[in-house]
């Protein structure tokens, strides 16, 4: 048990809005509205503890990551019989910022608490509640009404021959899968331009599958042919797509610019050039999904 493993996670904007309640008395409001407040400027204060406390929840709360905070807003409101305090926290980052606004609006409500403890001796504070979060993959993942077709290609000289069993094409095909794909095709190519173009080519236009994820042949080897092979079959380049899967990998090693995988779509299927390796690859899908799943409706003329 521990802190989770966020290491492969992608950096996304994410905020989350919180709300402290203090009950007082009347008398109380009264006293804070005209300044009177024994320990000073009740407000200020609050805005202040709560700033501090977001921006050191890490400390505070065992399991929670340390994260950079890009912005806090503090709002304390005066009621009738309440003082409210609000919070909003923002962050562009691999985990949330819950835990962040519910520190910042938990620790004010008590300094509020604290300073008028001296006036008010049936003050209370009431619930602490995450108002609203944002943010994360998992509010780009897109729902589509009929189910989409994968199929992997691994494109390996030796695996193709039988020499070694093939690994990456077997990691590629879960993950996908993961992700809501059904991969209807799966097969092992030699490093062979001719032949990948066929397949290519058979796979988009007969079997009309929806995504082709290659494995293998994007390095500078003399045999790899891959990039280049798909050049040939696909009708647009959408390099977008292959940038963000080879910045994701520098980030975790530096031969990840090595890559000359390509993406690219022809009629309605996507097809995206992954490396060979299975750690590879699996760092290529976690960078290439929800994201992808948006181009078909791009597709269909939905626009963004």
């Amino acid at each position: 048990m521990g802190m989770f493993d966020v290491a492969d996670k992608q950096e996304t904007l994410r905020e989350a809005y919180a709300q402290a309640t203090v009950h007082v008395s009347a008398a109380t409001i009264k006293l804070v509205k005209e300044g009177k407040s024994p320990k000073g400027d009740i407000v200020e204060n609050a805005r202040i503890a709560a700033t501090m406390a977001a921006k050191k929840t890490s400390e505070i709360i065992p399991y929670c990551h340390p994260i950079p905070i890009d912005y806090i807003k503090i709002d304390v409101n005066l009621k009738e019989s309440t003082i409210e305090v609000q919070t909003y926290v923002k962050t562009v980052w691999k985990t949330g910022v819950e835990m962040e606004a519910l520190t910042a609006a938990s620790v004010a409500a008590l300094t509020v608490y604290d300073m008028l403890k001296p006036v008010d001796e049936s003050m209370s504070i009431g619930q602490v509640t995450l108002i609203k979060k944002s943010g994360g993959l998992k509010s780009f993942q897109e729902k589509y009404t009929k189910a989409l077709k994968a199929a992997v290609v691994v494109v390996s000289d030796s695996a193709s021959k039988g020499e070694r069993q093939d690994k990456t094409g077997k990691v590629a095909t879960e993950l996908i899968q993961q992700n809501g794909f059904a991969v209807e095709h799966y097969k092992i190519l030699p490093d062979d331009a001719a032949l990948i173009q066929a397949e290519l080519k058979q796979l988009c236009d007969s079997q009309k599958v929806d995504l082709i994820v290659t494995c293998g042949g994007t390095g500078l080897g003399p045999r790899d042919v891959t990039t280049e092979a798909t050049q040939k079959v696909i009708e647009r380049e959408v390099r977008g797509v292959s940038e963000a899967i080879r910045a994701y990998g520098q980030k975790r090693t530096p031969l990840s610019m090595l890559s000359r995988g390509v993406c690219g779509v022809r009629g309605k299927t996507v097809i995206v050039n992954l490396p060979g390796s299975p750690k590879a690859v699996s760092e290529c899908l976690t960078a290439l999904f929800p994201g992808i799943s948006h181009v078909y409706k791009m597709i269909e003329g939905h626009g963004h």
